[in-house]
């Protein structure tokens, strides 16, 4: 109880400090969302519209202090305010929506590269100096180091234009209408594979490298003699003593990753036209929609300390030697 509690206090810390950043930083960008919304349309307002236009949108014309206790009043009341691009759709409601395309297409793609990456790790690292490990690491090391735009654009148009295969864009057919039928679920599908098979390339040759290090680095260990001299099966050291202990490092790892997800994947999702976090926060940075990039932000965070706080849980569960630490 003491580590619960300890962990507590300082993933709330964090949390506190990680959103007086998220505060401060749309307001230190230039221009005002406002005036920018309008300055597209060749529009002009009085000096008294403007001021019951912010007020409006909920920027409060207040002292720093003040706006700033205001700010932490509504991050813990879940009043994140309304957009100022999407006007008058609530924050909440907007990344809603979004959560859910990037939770279904990054959240999935995540943990088909996990599992992929750890077995082809493992199998390479336990062959280690054979053909299959020397192929293995080239294609991991390669896929891992080429930028997901690069990955993105090749799979665009390699499939989507050239071939024809899939669509070059949107999460669904526009001309359904959303329904839990068969129709738009193979369309979701459909226009989800180009975008998941860019996420799955760039994430399995990470988690692959990985896994095959930690894996090296633990079959000289005294255990794993042991382990082969008691008899037990490759099959039985492999998974049972060595990539048990080898998985440590590569859950964290995966924690980091599925802590992301709910930003989703700005450069893949913005290739594909896809409808998730990671394209509603590049189209609100670009309208300066503050309400917006801090409700974005702020979700962000807090996944990514959650999964931070799960690694912290996971390490007692999987190494017992924390538990008498």
């Amino acid at each position: 109880m003491a580590f619960l509690l300890r962990r507590v206090v300082f993933y709330l810390a964090a949390f506190i400090a990680a959103a007086t950043i998220n505060f401060f930083l749309p307001r230190l960008m230039p221009g005002d969302p406002i005036q920018k919304m309008f300055a597209g349309a060749g529009s002009d307002l009085s000096l008294e519209n403007l001021n019951a236009l912010k007020l409006t949108f909920g920027f409060i014309d207040a002292p720093i202090g003040e706006q700033y206790l205001a700010y932490l009043k509504s991050v813990f009341t879940g009043d994140l305010g309304r957009s100022v691009r999407f006007f008058p759709l609530p924050v909440t409601e907007l990344l809603g929506r979004a959560l859910i395309w990037t939770v279904g297409l990054v959240g999935t793609a995540t943990l088909i590269g996990f599992t992929i990456g750890t077995l082809l790790g493992v199998m390479a690292a336990w062959r280690r100096g054979t053909r299959f490990d020397t192929v293995i690491s080239l294609l991991s090391i390669f896929s891992s180091s080429v930028p997901a735009v690069v990955v993105s654009l090749i799979t665009l148009f390699a499939f989507g234009y050239t071939l024809g295969w899939f669509p070059n864009g949107y999460a669904a057919d526009p001309m359904l209408d959303p329904a839990w039928g068969w129709d738009y679920i193979s369309s979701v599908l459909y226009h989800g594979t180009l975008p998941m098979l860019t996420m799955v390339i760039v994430l399995t040759g990470g988690f692959a490298v990985t896994m095959r290090n930690n894996m090296i680095n633990l079959l000289g260990e005294d255990y794993i003699v042991m382990g082969r001299a008691k008899g037990l099966s490759d099959r039985g050291v492999m998974l049972w003593y060595a990539a048990r202990n080898a998985l440590l490092p590569t859950v964290s790892a995966l924690a980091i990753s599925l802590g992301a997800v709910l930003g989703g994947s700005l450069v893949t999702e913005v290739v594909f036209n896809y409808p998730g976090m990671g394209n509603t926060l590049y189209q609100a940075i670009l309208a300066r929609d503050y309400p917006v990039i801090q409700g974005a932000l702020l979700i962000m965070t807090a996944a990514m300390l959650t999964a931070n706080f799960v690694v912290d849980l996971s390490y007692v569960l999987l190494d017992p030697r924390l538990k008498r630490a």
